[in-house]
C-alpha cells in the first residue's frame, strides 16, 4: 500500500508555485492577488480561510482577507462582489461558504467574474470543465486529479466509482475522471443516497472517490483488493480521550481499508492541503490568463 501524501505533494506545487512568483517579480510582473470574502464567524470557515492567507504569503501572492458580519444582506454582499469583479489589482476571489441563511448561494455564485471565479463553481466555468475546454477546476477535484497524476496512478481503462454527487467534489469529479487524457479515460459510476445496493458496485471498482461525509462510512468489505481510494470526507468525532476533544475522520475506514488498497489518502493530510495547493494554482493561471488577454 502506497501513501498518497497530500501535504507534501501540495508543498511541493507551493514551491513550484512560488519559483513562477519569483520570475514575475524578476521580469517587474505583478505578482497574483488572491482575495478572500467571508460573511458571518463560522470557525471551520475563518480556520480555512485563515490557512488560505498563509499559503498566499508562502507562494509570494498578494491577498486580502473581508470580512462582512452575519447579518449581511444579499443586496450588500452582491455589491462587494461587484466591486471584486471590478478591480482591477485582484486576479481572483472566493467567497466562503456556507453563507448566512438570508442569501442565495446561488445567486452569489451565479454574480462572480468567471475570469476571477478561482474556485471554478460558476456555471460558465464547469461547462468548460465538461467541454474539456480550458478553465478552473474546483480545487478539490483538480487536487485529486493532481495526486492521480504525480503518484503516476493508472486511470485508463479502470472503473472509477464516485459516492456523492455533490456540485463541489462528486459531480466534476464523475465528469473529469471521464474524460479523455490522463488523468482520465475511466469507464465512471456516479452514486448517492438513493443508490440500491452500493456493496456490489465498490467491490467492482479500481478507483473510489468517496465525498460523502459520513464517517468511517467505507468498509473492508466493500473495497476489493489493491483498489485505490480518495477519501475526501472530513468530519469532527467526538472523542473525549483526545485533547481537543474530537477527532478528524474520513469517509473511510482507515485502518482496515488500507490493508487492501494499493493507494490511499490518509485524513487528515490528503485531499484537504492539496485543496488550497490548487486554489493557488488556479489564481496563478488567473493571472496569466489576464497576461494574456
Amino acid at each position: 500500500m502506497q501513501l498518497l501524501d497530500g501535504k507534501k505533494t501540495a508543498e511541493d506545487i507551493k514551491s513550484e508555485i512560488a519559483v513562477e512568483v519569483q520570475k514575475m517579480k524578476a521580469n517587474g510582473e505583478k505578482v497574483p492577488h488572491l482575495a478572500a470574502l467571508i460573511v458571518g464567524n463560522d470557525g471551520a470557515s475563518l480556520t480555512y480561510v485563515g490557512s488560505k492567507v498563509k499559503a498566499c504569503e508562502r507562494v509570494g501572492f498578494e491577498s486580502t482577507l473581508i470580512k462582512m458580519p452575519n447579518t449581511t444582506t444579499e443586496i450588500e454582499l452582491l455589491k462587494k462582489i461587484k466591486e471584486l469583479n471590478e478591480d482591477d489589482q485582484i486576479d481572483g476571489f472566493i467567497v466562503q461558504l456556507p453563507l448566512p441563511k438570508q442569501i442565495d448561494e446561488q445567486k452569489v455564485l451565479m454574480a462572480v467574474d468567471p475570469s476571477k471565479d478561482v474556485d471554478g463553481f460558476h456555471p460558465e466555468n464547469f461547462g468548460k470543465m465538461a467541454l474539456d475546454m480550458t478553465t478552473f477546476i474546483p480545487a478539490t477535484p483538480f487536487g485529486i486529479l493532481e495526486l492521480l497524476d504525480r503518484y503516476g496512478v493508472e486511470t485508463k481503462g479502470k472503473h472509477t466509482v464516485v459516492i456523492g454527487r455533490s456540485h463541489i467534489v462528486g459531480r466534476p469529479m464523475s465528469i473529469l475522471m471521464g474524460r479523455k487524457g490522463f488523468p482520465g479515460n475511466s469507464t465512471v459510476t456516479l452514486t448517492h443516497s438513493y443508490t440500491k445496493n452500493i456493496e456490489e458496485i465498490t467491490i467492482q471498482a479500481d478507483i473510489i472517490i468517496t465525498a460523502l461525509g459520513v464517517p468511517n462510512y467505507l468498509k473492508a468489505d466493500m473495497v476489493k483488493p489493491g483498489a485505490v481510494v480518495i477519501d475526501v470526507g472530513i468530519t469532527r468525532v467526538p472523542d473525549e480521550s483526545h485533547e481537543k476533544g474530537y477527532v478528524i475522520t474520513g469517509d473511510v475506514d482507515f485502518d482496515q481499508v488500507s490493508k487492501k488498497a494499493s493507494f490511499i489518502t490518509p485524513v487528515p493530510g490528503g485531499v484537504g492541503p492539496m485543496t488550497i495547493a490548487m486554489l493557488l494554482k488556479n489564481t496563478l493561471l488567473a493571472r496569466e490568463m489576464k497576461r494574456n488577454k
